[in-house]
C-alpha cells in the first residue's frame, strides 16, 4: 500500500515513508492474543461463558456484548454483558441488530418458497422479477441461485451501494440498480454484495405476495417461537438508530450510525434468545427446540452448501477446521458501522454460537474474537481473549502520527537551511529532493480506495473514519506534515531565487 525508498535512513523523507509503511503490517498481520485467566475447567458451561465474557469485556474495554451457545437441541447459555449505547444494560432479552447474519434469515425464506414449488433456484430471477432490469444485458441469465450464492456477477467495483444514496423500500433498492452494469459474467466468480439479497429479499415479497418484512415473521420466525425477531428496512429503524463504539487508541468512543437500506441483507434485529432457537434449527435441520420445523434438512442443506470451489454457500461460509480434525464449521459475520455479529456452527456435537457487540467493523470486530473464546471452550480448550488487533495497531499509528508531526515541523523549521544548502543546483533536481514528500499528500486522497481494495469493499472518507479512526488521523498527520514542508522549501526557494536575481540586476 505504501511506497518505501531503498535506503530509508538516509534522509527525514525516506524515514517518513517507511515508517508509514509500517501500517501495513499493522493492517495485515494477526490480531495480538492475551490469555485470559484459565477457566477451572475447560467446558461449555454458563459459568465458564460468563467468566470469559466478563474477563474479556475488563480486558478490552468492549462496552456490551450480548452471546447465545447452543448444543444439539438444547440452549446452553445466552446472556447479556455490558451496556447499549443508550446506557441499557445488555441482557438475554436486549433487541440488536445482526447485520449480514441477516442473509441466512433470507436465504431460509427463498428456500421455503421452493419448497412450496413457487421458485426454481436455477430460473432466472427476471422471470419471478421482472422488475429487477440492469444497463447489462448479461443481467437477464442470472439465476436465483447464483443471487444466494452471490456469484450473480454483480459486485461493488461496478455498484458501489453503500457510497450512493440509499433506497427506502425493497422495490426502490432493485430501481436503482437499472444502471449498474455487471463486473463478472454470472455464475463465474464470487464477490460480496449486499445488493443480492434486496433482490432476493424483493423476490420473496413479490413472489410470496405480501411485504418481506411480514412474510420472514410469519414463515421463519413465528415457527422457531423468535417471537423478538423483526426484518427493518434501515439502521434508522433500529434500536437506538444503532448508535454503537468504534476503537481509537484504546478506547471506545460512542457514534450515531449513518442512514442504510438495509432489509433483505442486514436488516434483521433479534435478540441472543431469539438466536438461540435459530441455532439449534440450523444444527438440527430445520427443527426448532420445540420441534417445529420450519424449513426441510434438504433445504437447509443446500443453504449450508457452497458451489463447488467456493467456501460460500447462501448466507453461510465455511469457517476453519480446529487443528485440521473433523468437518469445517460454518459461520458468517455481520458489520456494521457501529455494531458486529457472527454466527457459528461446528458440525461436531452441533454446537451454535451467536455474538452480538456494540462495536463497529475493524476497528472493533469483537464478535469474531469472543466467537474463537466460546469456540475454545465448546472443543475443550481454555479459552483464550483475542484483543481486536487495533489495540495494539493504534499505539503504532500514534506513534507514526507524532512522528510524521515531528519530521514535518523540522523539515519546516530546516527550510531556510535546506534552501541555502540546495542553492546553485538545477531546479529539477531540488524539485526531485522534495518529491518524496509528496506521496503522503498523493496518497491520503485514494485513502478510501486503498481501504476498498483491503475490504473488497467500496466506502467513503467518512466511512473510514469509523472503521479507522487512528488510521485517518495517521495518514492526515502525515499529509499535512509533508505539505507543510514542501510550502514551506517552496517559499524558500522562491525567495533565493529572487534575491539572486536582485543581487544580479543592472
Amino acid at each position: 500500500m505504501w511506497i518505501r525508498t531503498k535506503n530509508p535512513g538516509r534522509s527525514a523523507p525516506g524515514r517518513l515513508v517507511a515508517a508509514l509503511g509500517l501500517t501495513v503490517a499493522a493492517l495485515a498481520g494477526p490480531a495480538p492474543a492475551a490469555l485470559a485467566e484459565p477457566a477451572p475447567a475447560a467446558a461449555l458451561t454458563p459459568a465458564a461463558i460468563d467468566r470469559f465474557m466478563n474477563d474479556y469485556l475488563d480486558e478490552t474495554r468492549l462496552p456490551g456484548a450480548v452471546v447465545a451457545v447452543t448444543r444439539g437441541d438444547e440452549v446452553v447459555h445466552n446472556a447479556g454483558y455490558g451496556h447499549t449505547a443508550g446506557g441499557k444494560a445488555m441482557t438475554g432479552r436486549t433487541p440488536v441488530p445482526v447485520a449480514s447474519l441477516s442473509k441466512s434469515m433470507t436465504a431460509l425464506a427463498v428456500m421455503q418458497l421452493v419448497e412450496e414449488g413457487k421458485v426454481d433456484l436455477d430460473r432466472p430471477v427476471r422471470s419471478y422479477l421482472p422488475e429487477f432490469t440492469m444497463a447489462d444485458e448479461r443481467a437477464a441469465r442470472i439465476t436465483v441461485r447464483q443471487l444466494l450464492n452471490q456469484t450473480s456477477g454483480m459486485a461493488d467495483s461496478a455498484f458501489p451501494d453503500l457510497t450512493l444514496p440509499q433506497a427506502h423500500t425493497l422495490k426502490g433498492a432493485v430501481a436503482r440498480m437499472r444502471g449498474a452494469r455487471l463486473a463478472a459474467e454470472p455464475g463465474s466468480r464470487w464477490s460480496y454484495h449486499n445488493p443480492n439479497y434486496f433482490v432476493a429479499a424483493r423476490l420473496v415479497e413479490v413472489v410470496a405476495g405480501e411485504p418481506f418484512a411480514d412474510r420472514l415473521r410469519s414463515h421463519v420466525f413465528a415457527p422457531l417461537r423468535m417471537t423478538d425477531s423483526r426484518s427493518v428496512d434501515s439502521t434508522t429503524d433500529m434500536p437506538e438508530e444503532a448508535r454503537g463504539y468504534v476503537r481509537a487508541y484504546g478506547r471506545v468512543v460512542e457514534r450515531a450510525h449513518p442512514r442504510w437500506f438495509t432489509a433483505g441483507g442486514h436488516g434483521v434485529v433479534t435478540t441472543a434468545d431469539d438466536l438461540a432457537r435459530w441455532l439449534i434449527a440450523q444444527n438440527n435441520g430445520g427443527v426448532g427446540a420445540d420441534g417445529r420445523r420450519v424449513a426441510s434438512a434438504r433445504s437447509v442443506g443446500i443453504t449450508h452448501t457452497p458451489p463447488e470451489g467456493e467456501i460460500y454457500a447462501m448466507g453461510w461460509s465455511l469457517g476453519e477446521e480446529s487443528g485440521g480434525k473433523g468437518p469445517a464449521p460454518l459461520q458468517h459475520t455481520g458489520q456494521l458501522l457501529t455494531q458486529n455479529s457472527i454466527q457459528i456452527l461446528l458440525p461436531e456435537g452441533k454446537v451454535g454460537i451467536a455474538v452480538v457487540s456494540d462495536t463497529g467493523m475493524v476497528s472493533g470486530d469483537d464478535s469474531a474474537g469472543i466467537a474463537d473464546g466460546l469456540r475454545d471452550l465448546a472443543e475443550g480448550r481454555s479459552p483464550e481473549i483475542r484483543e481486536p488487533f487495533t489495540l495494539t495497531a493504534d499505539y503504532v499509528l500514534a506513534a507514526l502520527t507524532l512522528l510524521a508531526l515531528g519530521l514535518g515541523t523540522l523539515g519546516t523549521v530546516r527550510a531556510s537551511g535546506w534552501a541555502r544548502r540546495t542553492a546553485g543546483r538545477p531546479l529539477w533536481r531540488t524539485g526531485l529532493r522534495t518529491l518524496p514528500y509528496a506521496v503522503p499528500v498523493a496518497l491520503s486522497p485514494l485513502l478510501p480506495e486503498l481501504m476498498g481494495l483491503l475490504m473488497r469493499r467500496e466506502g467513503t472518507l467518512g466511512q473510514v473514519l469509523y472503521v479507522w479512526p487512528a488510521l485517518v488521523v495517521c495518514v492526515a498527520a502525515a499529509a499535512l506534515a509533508s505539505a507543510a514542508v514542501i510550502g514551506a522549501r517552496g517559499v524558500q526557494v522562491t525567495r533565493a531565487v529572487l534575491r539572486k536575481r536582485r543581487a544580479t540586476a543592472p
